[in-house]
């Protein structure tokens, strides 16, 4: 019962309700002591009814009425004269005197409680108004005992209904709850179960029905997000095919780049000065393809290999990249220019940092190439206490809405028409794996920039 929903909602409510009943209690029994006084007085004056039509009553008629009445005596006061109407032996000394006249509800409540609390029985004087203006004031003596024990029977009555009343309210609120928040919240429960059975299949998405906003609200929440989940679902199990794909070419891609790259050593023993000039270079292009195959393999595995990191000359790492882009402009008015100190050292490692420059060149190339304008890209660096920083920055057309959303997810931040969006997700990957960061610092008609940033702290 207490760890459901309904059933401390109905623990609850019985409670809430019987301190509610309590709250009333005390007034009420304030109010049923005064009304048993007043009853007392009205009885007594009614007593006294018979002295005033005889004057001469039998003493055994006289107790009859005074134990009628529920009194010892009553003193009635009639035109300015206090009369004693009629009287017997009292057992005890008069204890405390109590008017009814100007009795306020705090004051009414004090006496009622402090009786509650004294089982003694004691004799006392109550003064009140007489009923139908027979009179200035009509005043008795009772005892308290009797009128204790009808206090307590009243209060015990009072708390037996509130108990009633209380689980009675609690009882109906309790269905309540379950036929509209219970039942419904276990039915919305019961499509998630359902649902995470076959997270793939579209047909157990839920179709909100709630009648209560809240609820429906929830419903609703659910339905889109079972949707975007089934569409994740989906698109991982695409990129997982792709990944295998792509782990199957480039097992074969490595087998023949590494036979290609035996044929450009023999090309390297050739006398032919131009060709002796760029062999080197098409062996570098060569050997960094065998290591992209072979990483494209580990990365389809996910174990992107750590890191190898190394004291390297920075310069030296974009000229050769700068070059190979020169060769892929062909006759296109493009100026690839760097601002690189001389020998401007950073700790990283030289194939991955390559792969990471080379492919923000190559967007920026493809992108004003594109667009039909003259351009620039411009490669700088430059450190401060705690970074090396590398920045790209092109005179480009700038990055589309949609490629700034998804810049560094796989397969969404695409800038290009028919672009993947791998380029920017693996290079952002490669540089985190250096405890760096690459991060867009601006784009717009007037041009992109993106930065690198490489810790020089040893550990990764």
């Amino acid at each position: 019962m207490l760890n459901t929903l309904s059933g401390r909602f109905l623990i609850l409510t019985t409670i809430f309700v019987m301190l509610a009943e309590i709250m009333i209690f005390v007034p009420s029994i304030a109010r049923f002591r005064e009304d048993y006084l007043q009853n007392r007085l009205e009885r007594a004056q009614i007593a006294s009814l018979a002295l005033l039509a005889d004057d001469m009553i039998d003493s055994d008629l006289e107790e009859e009425l005074l134990e009628n009445a529920g009194v010892f005596n009553v003193v009635l006061r009639r035109d300015e004269v206090r009369q004693l109407m009629l009287s017997t032996p009292m057992p005890l000394d008069i204890d405390a005197t109590y008017d009814l006249r100007d009795g306020t509800a705090m004051v009414l409540i004090r006496d009622a409680m402090r009786r509650l609390r004294e089982p003694e029985n004691k004799v006392i004087r109550v003064i009140g108004a007489p009923v139908q203006e027979a009179g200035l004031l009509i005043e008795v003596t009772v005892e308290t005992e009797p009128m204790r024990d009808a206090m307590l029977d009243y209060g015990v009555r009072i708390l037996v209904l509130s108990a009633v009343i209380s689980i009675f309210t609690a009882f109906l609120l309790f269905i309540a709850v379950r036929a509209l928040i219970v039942i419904p919240i276990r039915r919305v429960v019961g499509h998630m179960q359902h649902y995470a059975a076959s997270p793939e299949d579209a047909r157990r998405i839920i179709a909100p029905s709630a009648s209560v906003t809240e609820l429906r609200e929830a419903e609703e929440a659910l339905r889109a997000m079972q949707t975007e989940l089934i569409a994740a679902l989906r698109q991982k199990d695409r990129l997982a095919q792709l990944g295998t794909a792509v782990s199957k070419i480039s097992h074969d891609l490595r087998n023949i780049l590494t036979s290609t790259q035996l044929f450009t050593d023999r090309i390297g023993s050739s006398e032919d000065p131009l060709v002796r000039r760029m062999a080197p270079k098409l062996v570098g292009s060569i050997t960094r393809a065998v290591h992209l195959c072979e990483s494209t393999l580990a990365f389809g595995k996910a174990e992107e290999p750590s890191p190898t990191l190394t004291l390297l000359t920075l310069d030296d790492l974009v000229a050769d990249v700068l070059d190979g882009e020169r060769l892929a402009v062909g006759d296109g008015d493009l100026i690839l220019s760097e601002n690189i100190p001389p020998q401007f050292t950073l700790r990283a490692d030289p194939e991955q940092l390559f792969r990471v420059v080379s492919n923000l060149v190559r967007n920026a190339r493809q992108a004003i190439v594109a667009s039909g304008d003259n351009g620039e890209i411009n490669v700088s660096a430059y450190e401060d206490n705690d970074n090396w920083w590398v920045e790209i920055a092109d005179t480009g057309p700038g990055l589309p809405p949609k490629a700034q959303e998804h810049l560094f997810t796989p397969f969404q931040g695409g800038a290009s028409k028919g672009g993947t969006g791998l380029g920017l997700a693996i290079a952002s990957e490669l540089i985190r794996a250096h405890g760096g960061a690459l991060e867009l610092d601006r784009t717009g008609p007037g041009g992109t920039v993106f930065s690198i940033r490489l810790p020089k702290g040893e550990e990764i």
